[in-house]
């Protein structure tokens, strides 16, 4: 069924829903909080429809969900210590469960890294569909501007479905972090990685693959994949306040830097869910689908730029753990974003909870849809703030701290005080950056402070952070600094003696390193 359209099943009444916000967090069905007691009817009419999203809501059991199915999959992440970022959850087209842990928020995007493949691929369909291009079709005779004079005969050899299905020939994976930093084509980077092996012979994950398809879509059709989908699929379906990095060749990446919201990731999943049709229209082939859904390779469980899960479940992940998930037995998708560097931790927890929490009809109100309205109304990742104080502020605001040499470039760093803030300012080989946290309370702001080398290579103008600051001692302040556009969480230990300061910044995941060698100065 597809999303927005007229429901079989009983749902909850739109004029008893609640689709409240406060304070940021969505709280669904808070109208409905003692329902189960007062025998009121909330099992008829049609799904009320956030405003926000397009998509209309239910109650989990309406859809055969037991709402203590999902709060024993969000206790058991909780005690595993999973930080999730948000989930969203539906059935038959509608929103049952979602949530929001605080200072992320519905209407916020946040880099879904290699989740970004499975939007591609849906390009790469449509322009096959449109006859752009064949999946047989040699990937060199896209680009003979670009093919070396001495390219193997492997190099020849390899097919768009080569590129699908991530049989290319090469030996090793190549990261997105590895070609962020150039400023030279990509394409041309492709060329030089070994084919040491025969295309279509040896599945190795990577995302210069997903690259190229995206850069023969750009080839074929004259414009970047991101403006391609627009009016084809991401408009339909009301995905258009996303942002889609571009390579220095105008080419948007087809494996990566792809940032948008938790709606945008559960709508992804919906569309293959439906097999291609969004409110009546048919917008991917269900052809197409099922190809991209299927498993296409024996040495992995890979489809066409799609994972392939132990049943019939397939799903789109990025690193870190961007999750959409999709149940096609079930009609059901579960979409999450989060920080956690393993995703098998993660998944083992869903194909624990799910699909068996799906049942084949509306199960029996139960209380439990109350409490889980208000465990998702009260989701937090970071704790409040405590004011706290020390005499080093006052000997030390204003001043500036140059800073020894050091391989990141930084030259100084210097701390404002005021009675509620922080500013921490640094310069460095790229300018000057600011970061304001608070004492006692989060501040939110823009900052130029980008995490680089800590971030997965990822150093966009300006990142969105919720910042704060304790004293853990006289002598040593901690900042934390929550990327909300982001997966990452910097925290910044600065220790001070005698006219020194050592700085210390770290993050919770990354790719790489951890953390960053230790920044020591002396007031200048």
């Amino acid at each position: 069924m597809s999303a927005g359209s007229a429901q079989s099943s009983r749902l909850i009444s739109r004029r008893r829903f609640g689709g409240l916000l406060l304070g940021g967090i969505a709280l669904p069905w808070r109208a409905y909080a003692g329902w189960a007691a007062s025998g009121v009817d909330l099992w008829r009419d049609s799904p009320a429809q956030n405003p926000a999203d397009g998509l209309p809501r239910s109650l989990p059991e309406a859809q055969g969900v037991r709402s203590a199915s999902v709060l024993a999959f969000l206790d058991e992440a909780e005690r595993a210590g999973l930080e999730l970022h948000s989930f969203m959850l539906s059935r038959a087209g509608s929103v049952i469960a979602e949530g929001w842990w605080w200072p992320y928020a519905p209407q916020r995007v946040h880099m879904t890294h290699s989740l970004t493949k499975s939007v591609m691929v849906s390009g790469v369909g449509l322009a096959v569909d449109d006859g752009k291009f064949g999946l047989d079709d040699k990937v060199v005779s896209f680009f003979p501007d670009h093919v070396p004079a001495d390219a193997s005969s492997n190099l020849k050899a390899m097919t768009v479905r080569d590129l699908l299905t991530m049989r290319t020939g090469h030996d090793h994976e190549t990261s997105g972090s590895e070609w962020r930093p150039l400023k030279t084509s990509w394409i041309a980077e492709f060329m030089k990685i070994p084919v040491v092996y025969p295309p279509g012979t040896k599945w190795v994950y990577t995302s210069a693959a997903s690259y190229m398809l995206s850069a023969i879509v750009t080839r074929t059709t004259g414009q970047k994949l991101a403006d391609y989908l627009r009016p084809r699929m991401l408009d339909p379906m009301g995905i258009r306040d996303f942002q889609w990095d571009v390579s220095p060749e105008g080419v948007t990446p087809g494996g990566n830097g792809l940032s948008w919201s938790t709606a945008d990731s559960l709508k992804l999943g919906m569309l293959y869910a439906q097999k291609g049709v969004w409110q009546g229209k048919q917008l991917l082939s269900p052809h197409w689908i099922a190809e991209a859904s299927r498993k296409q390779v024996t040495d992995g469980p890979y489809g066409y730029q799609w994972w392939i899960g132990p049943g019939s479940e397939f799903y789109a992940i990025g690193l870190f753990t961007q999750l959409s998930v999709v149940f096609p037995k079930h009609d059901a998708v579960l979409a999450l974003f989060s920080a956690i560097n393993k995703s098998d931790k993660l998944l083992a927890l869903i194909w624990k909870h799910f699909p068996s929490a799906f049942e084949p009809s509306a199960v029996a109100p139960s209380e439990d849809a109350a409490v889980l309205a208000r465990r998702e109304s009260q989701l937090r990742l970071l704790s409040p703030l405590s004011h706290t104080d020390s005499p080093a502020a006052a000997k030390i605001s204003g001043r500036v701290f140059k800073l020894a040499p050091n391989e990141q470039g930084a030259q100084t760093v210097k701390f404002d005080f005021t009675d509620d803030a922080v500013r921490y300012t640094l310069t460095d080989d790229r300018g000057r950056h600011v970061v304001t946290s608070g004492l006692g309370n989060w501040n939110e702001q823009d900052t130029t402070m980008t995490g680089a080398r800590l971030h997965h290579e990822y150093q966009p103008d300006t990142m969105r952070v919720v910042a704060g600051a304790v004293w853990h001692a006289p002598d040593e302040l901690e900042m934390t600094w929550q990327y909300v556009e982001a997966a990452f969480r910097d925290t910044v230990v600065c220790r001070f003696a005698e006219g020194r300061v050592a700085v210390d910044r770290r993050v919770n995941v990354n790719s790489h390193e951890l953390k960053l060698p230790t920044l020591n100065g002396v007031l200048a």
